[in-house]
């Protein structure tokens, strides 16, 4: 089973207003409300491309309800913590650029961590668990560090999409996947990644350092992919970019989609790259029929 965690979710609340005027009165055009969260984002693309997963972390209030009965309506399996706070609600105004205006999340006892923990500790040698996104204030620093070491004592698999603290402290440990962009992978090594062999060789010191595959999304650059013996490259296919939320995250739901299927691993690459291609191009995350259009279009090829 693919589980995924997600440690502060949201509402995201969209809002397209034509001309914003700031300290005006606006009026938005369009409104849409989504689930929120790197690792909620992943569990709807899993599900979307046909293969079974679980979303784990906290929920609350009415905010909470309605992630849910969204879940629930698009038949993803959840297992939330309710922490009786309020979800956050996070704003995301759109006019030309933009701008986005977050909430705060909970604040969570020890015994809440405590019982995620828990849940954690039930996995096995058959099961793989997303930890994506950011972990919020009211968590321990290492609290993604504390799961990583209880699913490398149970051989689960560990999937990690996250930046800054959080991802420095986990280096070291065995991970089945990392996908970060290029700005991402190039703050961890101080360095400036601007070609595919420029993220095909901190890729690589990533691989050296106990990751089995990385995947560095490039952006219009395309992506790439590195292992212990193989480097590839795939190129995006033509569309226009509407979207940015949830594409990365897409790439990790369609690479694992494919995964669990039992494709190769040049093939669930591609299908990773198709699902982040195919979320980019709509206003909301993939569908299935989206991305197989989408993966006659894109090749893989080796880097030497």
């Amino acid at each position: 089973m693919i589980y995924t965690c997600t440690l502060n979710p949201s509402i995201d609340y969209i809002m397209h207003v034509d001309s914003f005027e700031a300290g005006g009165l606006n009026r938005a055009g369009q409104t849409f409300f989504y689930p929120g969260g790197k690792g909620i984002n992943v569990s709807r693309v899993v599900n979307r491309l046909g293969v079974q997963s679980r979303a784990l972390g906290f929920i609350g209030g009415f905010s909470g309800d309605f992630i849910s009965d969204f879940l629930d309506e698009e038949g993803v399996q959840h297992q939330f913590m309710n922490t009786g706070q309020k979800t956050r609600v996070n704003v995301k105004l759109k006019s030309g650029d933009e701008t986005e205006i977050n909430g705060p999340g909970p604040a969570l006892a020890e015994d809440m961590q405590q019982a995620l923990l828990d849940q954690v500790q039930q996995l096995t040698s058959e099961d793989i668990l997303v930890l994506a996104g950011s972990v919020p204030s009211s968590l321990p620093g290492d609290y993604y560090e504390k799961i990583t070491t209880i699913c490398e004592r149970n051989h689960t698999k560990v999937v990690l999409d996250t930046s800054g603290e959080a991802l420095k402290q986990i280096l070291g440990q065995t991970l089945f996947l990392m996908k970060p962009n290029h700005h991402e992978l190039g703050d961890l090594f101080n360095a400036e990644i601007n070609t595919p062999e420029d993220a095909a060789l901190y890729g690589k010191k990533l691989v050296e350092q106990g990751v089995e595959n990385v995947i560095v999304s490039m952006g219009g650059q395309g992506a790439v992919y590195v292992g212990r013996e193989e480097q590839w490259y795939a190129n995006v296919p033509e569309g226009t970019v509407k979207n940015s939320v949830g594409a990365g995250d897409s790439v990790v739901a369609g690479f694992l989609a494919a995964y669990s299927e039992g494709k190769s691993i040049a093939e669930a690459f591609r299908f990773g790259v198709a699902s982040g291609s195919a979320t980019a191009f709509q206003d909301d995350l993939c569908q299935q029929e989206d991305v197989l259009q989408l993966l006659e279009q894109i090749n893989v090829s080796s880097i030497q």
